[in-house]
């Protein structure tokens, strides 16, 4: 279990500098920034596909009670820093989405977007995480891997698809 302790501390510092990078966007180039996140998507992605425990280290166990710490406002102001850094890149066509398959008109969808969406639930974890003092690490982590299942390991890959298309 040692061993995926601190796994999961590397994960909480590297969410943290995912968290960081976006909401410092407007500080750095469009190709550094882009440079960044591509590195940091990739590693992000990795860890939250690999870190499952072994026989002995079972994550299934844990509890999930974790509560969401980004809201709207905080949400909408580094989607809108994002989409102004980004600008007339931020637009790309989703080939991924499920809806696609039945329809003749492309569908579009945003960097800036897809970045808030990963932004939220690392924001969440790496939140309570530090105001548990590492208490809730275990349950922090799991309720953000099942997010990371359903919904945003996809998004993940369709940005870093579209991240990749601007360098």
């Amino acid at each position: 279990m040692e061993a995926i302790r601190t796994r999961l501390i590397n994960l909480v510092a590297l969410s943290a500098d995912y968290c960081g990078t976006v909401e410092n966007c407007r500080e750095v180039e469009l190709k550094d920034l882009v440079e960044r996140l591509l590195g940091l998507l990739s590693r992000i992605y990795y860890e939250f596909h690999d870190i499952d425990g072994g026989d002995n280290d079972s994550l299934d166990d844990w509890g999930i009670g974790v509560s969401a710490h980004l809201d709207e406002e905080q949400y909408e102001n580094v989607r809108i820093q994002l989409a102004a850094t980004f600008g007339e890149e931020d637009t790309y066509l989703e080939t991924f989405e499920k809806d696609m398959k039945y329809s003749d008109t492309p569908i579009a969808t945003t960097i800036s977007e897809n970045l808030a969406d990963i932004y939220q639930p690392l924001y969440d974890f790496v939140v309570e995480v530090r105001e548990s003092d590492g208490e809730n690490l275990e349950e922090a982590y799991r309720a953000c891997k099942d997010g990371f299942r359903e919904y945003w390991s996809q998004t993940l890959c369709n940005v870093m698809r579209a991240l990749n298309a601007i360098t």
